[in-house]
Protein backbone atom coordinates (compact mmCIF):
# COMPACT_ATOMS: atom_id res chain seq x y z
CA UNK A 1 0.00 0.00 0.00
CA UNK A 2 2.98 2.47 0.67
CA UNK A 3 4.57 1.52 -2.66
CA UNK A 4 0.72 1.92 -4.71
CA UNK A 5 0.67 5.47 -2.52
CA UNK A 6 4.20 6.19 -3.35
CA UNK A 7 3.31 5.57 -7.42
CA UNK A 8 0.47 7.56 -7.21
CA UNK A 9 2.03 10.76 -5.46
CA UNK A 10 4.95 10.64 -8.37
CA UNK A 11 2.22 10.47 -11.16
CA UNK A 12 0.03 12.81 -9.59
CA UNK A 13 3.02 15.09 -9.76
CA UNK A 14 4.39 14.79 -13.00
CA UNK A 15 0.79 14.62 -14.38
CA UNK A 16 -0.55 17.62 -12.40
CA UNK A 17 -3.36 15.62 -11.38
CA UNK A 18 -4.51 16.74 -7.62
CA UNK A 19 -6.68 13.83 -7.27
CA UNK A 20 -4.14 11.19 -7.38
CA UNK A 21 -1.88 13.27 -5.30
CA UNK A 22 -4.27 13.27 -2.43
CA UNK A 23 -5.25 9.51 -2.90
CA UNK A 24 -1.12 8.88 -2.90
CA UNK A 25 -1.15 11.07 0.22
CA UNK A 26 -4.05 8.80 2.15
CA UNK A 27 -2.80 5.53 0.66
CA UNK A 28 1.06 6.40 2.57
CA UNK A 29 -0.80 7.11 5.52
CA UNK A 30 -2.84 4.28 5.79
CA UNK A 31 0.44 1.89 4.78
CA UNK A 32 2.69 3.69 7.43
CA UNK A 33 -0.17 3.04 10.22
CA UNK A 34 -0.86 -0.83 9.59
CA UNK A 35 2.70 -1.33 9.41
CA UNK A 36 3.23 0.43 12.30
CA UNK A 37 0.67 -1.82 14.42
CA UNK A 38 1.92 -4.89 12.69
CA UNK A 39 5.58 -4.09 13.70
CA UNK A 40 4.63 -3.93 17.59
CA UNK A 41 2.48 -7.11 17.46
CA UNK A 42 -0.97 -6.17 16.54
CA UNK A 43 -3.10 -7.84 14.41
CA UNK A 44 -4.10 -6.03 11.25
CA UNK A 45 -7.15 -7.69 9.28
CA UNK A 46 -6.67 -10.91 11.08
CA UNK A 47 -3.03 -11.13 10.32
CA UNK A 48 -0.03 -11.18 13.09
CA UNK A 49 2.20 -9.46 10.49
CA UNK A 50 1.17 -6.78 7.77
CA UNK A 51 3.97 -7.62 5.15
Amino acid sequence: MIILGVILLVIGLVAGISILWTIGIVLVAIGIVFWVLGAVGHAVGGRRHYW
